[in-house]
Formats: C-alpha cells, sequence, structure tokens
C-alpha cells in the first residue's frame, strides 16, 4: 500500500438499523485505529442518529451518505440535498455506485454534477467507477473508467481530485462473492492514476483509490498490500461490526 492513510467505507445500502448504530458506534469507540480513516454511509434516514451517537461515544467513525441530489433545493420528491447532508453531520457522499448507474440510469455526466456539487458544499465525494463482466471479456475496463474521469474533470477539472476519491469497484464482484484478485485490483488502481497523472502528477500522487467489490476480511490483508490501493468501501462485510473492524485494522497493520 502507498504512504497514503487509508480509507476504509462502509456501503450500508439499504440495511441497517438503530441496533446496529449502536454497535459500531461503541464498537470503533474502544478499539484506536489513528493510522485509517473509517467511514461508514447509512441509509439517510439514519444519518442524524449515527453521527449524534459517533459523537456521544467518541467514536472513531465518520458519517457520510450513499448519494444525493445534484440539485441544491426544489420540487425534487423524495431526493437529498448536499446543505440537508451537511446539517446532519455527513461529511462524504458515494457517487456513480453502480446500483445507481444500472437501476436509476446515472449517466457519466450526472454522476460528474453530483460530484460537483457535493465539492462545492464541502463534502468528500467518493467517485464510485467499475465495469461489467462484459466490458471487462470484451476488454473495455480501462475505456469505462477513463470516461467516468473524463466527465469529472471536464465539469469540474484535474484539480477536484484533490478534495475528492475514487472508488474501483468492478461490477461483476459487487454482492456475487468474487473478488478481483489483488493483481487485477492492482491493474486497475495503477491505472486508474496514471489517468489522473496525464492531467497533473501531483493530485495523482495525492488521491486516494478505494477498492470494491465483496471486500472481506479474508481478502482484505492482501488487496491492502497493494501499491495504489488505499482503502476499501465495503458492502456486506460492513454490515458486521466485527468483520468490519478486521477490515479496518488489516488497513492499519498494511499501512
Amino acid at each position: 500500500m502507498s504512504r497514503l492513510k487509508p480509507l476504509i467505507a462502509a456501503n450500508w445500502k439499504m440495511n441497517g438499523n438503530n441496533a446496529l448504530i449502536s454497535e459500531f458506534t461503541q464498537q470503533f469507540a474502544a478499539k484506536t485505529l489513528s493510522d485509517v480513516d473509517v467511514l461508514v454511509c447509512p441509509p439517510s434516514v439514519y444519518l442524524a442518529q449515527f453521527a449524534t451517537q459517533v459523537t456521544q461515544y467518541q467514536s472513531a467513525i465518520v458519517v457520510g451518505a450513499q448519494n444525493l441530489s445534484e440539485h441544491d433545493s426544489g420540487a425534487f420528491t423524495g431526493e437529498i440535498s448536499t446543505v440537508m447532508l451537511q446539517e446532519v453531520g455527513a461529511k462524504y457522499v458515494i457517487v456513480g455506485h453502480s446500483e445507481r448507474r444500472s437501476l436509476y440510469g446515472e449517466t457519466p455526466e450526472l454522476v460528474a454534477k453530483k460530484y460537483s456539487v457535493a465539492l462545492r458544499n464541502n463534502i468528500t465525494p467518493i467517485l464510485c467507477t467499475g465495469e461489467s463482466e462484459q466490458q471487462r471479456e470484451n476488454g473495455q475496463t480501462f475505456d469505462v473508467i477513463a470516461q467516468d474521469i473524463d466527465a469529472v474533470i471536464a465539469l469540474s477539472g484535474i484539480q477536484s481530485f484533490n478534495d475528492g476519491i475514487v472508488a474501483y469497484e468492478p461490477v461483476w464482484a459487487i454482492g456475487t462473492g468474487k473478488s478481483a484478485t489483488p493483481e487485477q485490483a492492482q491493474d486497475v488502481h495503477q491505472f486508474i492514476r496514471r489517468h489522473l497523472a496525464k492531467y497533473d502528477d501531483e493530485v495523482a500522487a495525492g488521491v486516494r483509490i478505494l477498492y470494491g467489490g465483496s471486500v472481506n476480511e479474508k481478502n482484505a490483508a492482501e488487496l491492502f498490500k497493494q501499491h495504489d490501493i488505499n482503502g476499501a468501501l465495503v458492502g456486506g462485510a460492513s454490515l458486521v461490526s466485527e468483520k468490519f473492524m478486521a477490515i479496518c485494522q488489516n488497513a492499519q497493520s498494511n499501512k
């Protein structure tokens, strides 16, 4: 792993409850993880409560959101603005997750707008990108990822990655139990960094790139040994506090 401080982010998706929030805040209050940033993104209805409990237990966790609107306000029923996220204590937001793209039709251009809106309101965006199994078989992996990154650069400029994060999530590995090998993941992470370096070497060197796709406490250590993997975006394993803690500890020991 490079010397960038690792970030381990939990994406609970449409899971979790009050009991799980209490379990996590207490579990992470009892452990010292000074060399790792720990982020949990619960469903939006739990954001305020989670942020309050993090403060109460002096937990190592930072709270983030799973999605946001590209609009600041208005007649957009069911949507959530960055101002609202700020008020309930969210510090990060996931944008462009493959499920948002496949289920809700989010395009690279829309995702770029969400990335820009988050930055404008001092919330750190985590830009998700990754290829489907068919795209990988067709040799399109790098093209898909470059398109997502270039959409952000076209709208917000390369300097926007000084305050953002990239998460590589191969679609074929999300929720399937399959995971990219450490070598496969490193190849793509290296491509992402080199692609950013075409625009600015310094920005590329400083951006944290996370791996996501069936990350668990068993495969995390080998993934984190890779030079360009700076943490993980964790799905299913993030719903069990002991498993998520083990992933965080793996990141710290491989820093």
